[in-house]
């Protein structure tokens, strides 16, 4: 059977149809890049203390009723208690000065029960202050954000599987219009309940939608065009998406006003429906050859060049194949699909830990949050580029396994750098950092080229959803810190050793088509053992174990 890449060679790699679908599925990552982040300013902890009622108070007293601690050797005012405010009326009404006639660690202290003052310097309002997430209640801070995380993880799970049975193009709009309505409903939350179901719901819709951009595009575009679109297009898109949540959040200091604002503007993609075709490759694999032939000759007419008579004449002769579809047991049918699934399922997991963990353990760059953010992102583009070359010209196996044992190589040293040079230390995060941000761009592009058509969506979304695993666990792993200063860096650093020992076993995909089938997908290596004969390996080999 004629493969599809050259079925739909007429059409070349870089028509006006190709760069349709090249830009407009970039686009579509864009609100991904905001959305996954947002929360960064949404429930961001603004500056607090007790909220204290300046009745019969004079100005001293109001201002010396909230106890000073040393925080990180700073002077700052206690966030979650106060003096008895009883007591402070009454030496106040006695004309006490505190600090001269009083000495105010003698004062009992209570909880802010009157609620807290928030600083407006940075944000008009968040989520904390909307709904008192501090003291008492400051576990629900981070516990949101862990929500959304498994909201990412639920909905990376079931779009995988859903677009390999409903098509791309369906779940793709359906993600980005859950995205998008569940962002703006957030808005009009009125408690930390109710934004938190909507935030889940929303959190279906992130990197599944991302993750079906990548794989539609990945199988409309050919040859180094689709490299570039897997590498390069779709990580620009997400990043630039990312510095644009630093200017509208610079703007739109209130939390409601933020999300409306990042979720209005997607209503512009209504009209992509129309324009964003179906996946031929998937509509094939469907047995639905009619379909596939139709958006290819659209792509002709595009293009402004003749297509044949029959273009995909072999898959109508097995027109009657299966309709079976594929579920998640189809990863593990056979010993090849099982060592891939589980080795790519590691490696991509070992990625994702990396780069979260370093995300949240590397200084800020800024003391301006949004200025922080901005270059957050910045420095994830010389990642994207380099990777964008190495997916052109070098073999996917070794750069995954390069970047894994660079990442281990940097992380080994930052416990062996000396005190006096902090700034290496940070060098050689922000190395690790790249490391692993090159290695999450290269499963991306890597577990699309192992599986076939067939099982494409349900591997990556499979895949994916394992490693947004490392969103729960790379914060966690930074809690490894109380025992040792370095044990996270330690730990991270041999994890990627022994994903990178993992990955000797995967195929090579570099050069190779798609593959359609199961049958066409390249084989694990089989690691010879030098004791023992050529036989005996034949035999282990040829085993059905």
């Amino acid at each position: 059977m004629k493969e599809y890449s050259e079925a739909i060679a007429f059409l070349g790699q870089w028509g006006r149809f190709q760069q349709m679908v090249f830009f407009l599925l970039c686009a579509s990552i864009m609100p991904n890049g905001s959305g996954t982040f947002n929360l960064v300013f949404v429930a961001d902890i603004p500056p607090h203390h007790c909220f204290v009622p300046d009745v019969n108070l004079t100005e001293d007293w109001l201002k010396a009723a909230i106890p000073v601690q040393v925080v990180n050797g700073r002077q700052e005012l206690s966030r979650c208690s106060r003096y008895r405010l009883d007591v402070v009326r009454n030496l106040s009404a006695q004309g006490y000065v505190p600090g001269r006639d009083v000495n105010l660690t003698d004062l009992e202290q209570e909880s802010c029960v009157d609620g807290w003052s928030y600083s407006t310097d940075i944000y008009q309002s968040t989520i904390v202050s909307e709904f008192d997430l501090v003291c008492s209640e400051e576990w629900k801070q981070p516990f949101t954000i862990t929500v959304f995380n498994v909201g990412v993880i639920l909905g990376s799970f079931f779009a995988g599987q859903l677009s390999d049975r409903f098509g791309r193009k369906p779940v793709l709009f359906a993600t980005m219009a859950v995205q998008t309505v569940f962002g703006f409903i957030q808005a009009f939350s009125t408690s930390w309940i109710m934004f938190l179901i909507f935030l889940l719901i929303g959190g279906l819709g992130q990197m599944s939608n991302y993750l079906a951009a990548l794989l539609l595009g990945a199988e409309i575009l050919t040859s180094n065009v689709r490299v570039l679109y897997s590498s390069l297009g779709t990580n620009f898109a997400f990043a630039f998406g990312y510095m644009m949540l630093a200017l509208f959040a610079y703007f739109l200091r209130d939390w409601k006003s933020l999300l409306l604002g990042l979720s209005l503007p997607t209503l512009v993609y209504i009209p992509l429906w129309w324009l964003i075709p179906e996946s031929p490759r998937w509509l094939l694999s469907q047995g639905r050859v009619d379909e596939a032939e139709a958006i290819v000759r659209k792509a002709a007419k595009w293009n402004k060049v003749q297509a044949p008579q029959l273009i995909f004449e072999e898959y109508n002769e097995n027109k009657t194949k299966s309709k079976k579809h594929p579920t998640i047991l189809d990863l593990v049918r056979t010993c090849d699909l099982r060592t891939i699934t589980f080795v790519v399922c590691l490696v991509w997991l070992v990625n994702t830990i990396g780069y979260i963990a370093l995300s949240y353990n590397t200084s800020q760059l800024h003391e301006d949050p949004f200025i922080s953010c901005f270059l957050s992102a910045l420095v994830e583009l010389p990642a994207y580029v380099s990777m964008w070359l190495a997916l052109r010209y070098l073999p996917r196996q070794a750069c995954v396994i390069g970047c894994l044992l660079l990442a281990a190589a940097s992380l080994y040293l930052v416990p062996l750098m000396p005190q006096s040079l902090p700034n290496l230390k940070v060098v050689l995060e922000l190395l690790g950092k790249y490391a692993f941000t090159s290695g999450t761009v290269l499963m991306f592009v890597y577990s699309s080229e192992l599986y076939p058509t067939v099982l494409r969506n349900t591997a990556s979304g499979t895949g994916n959803t394992v490693a947004r695993m490392g969103n729960l666990t790379g914060p966690l792993l930074l809690k490894l810190s109380v025992f040792m200063k370095y044990l996270p860096h330690i730990t991270l650093g041999s994890m990627a050793v022994v994903s990178a020992i993992a990955a000797v076993v995967l195929p090579e995909s570099f050069g190779r088509p798609l593959p359609d089938t199961i049958q066409q997908m390249p084989t694990v290596k089989v690691l010879k053992c030098p004791c023992i004969s050529n036989k005996e390996h034949k035999r282990n080999v040829d085993s059905p174990l």
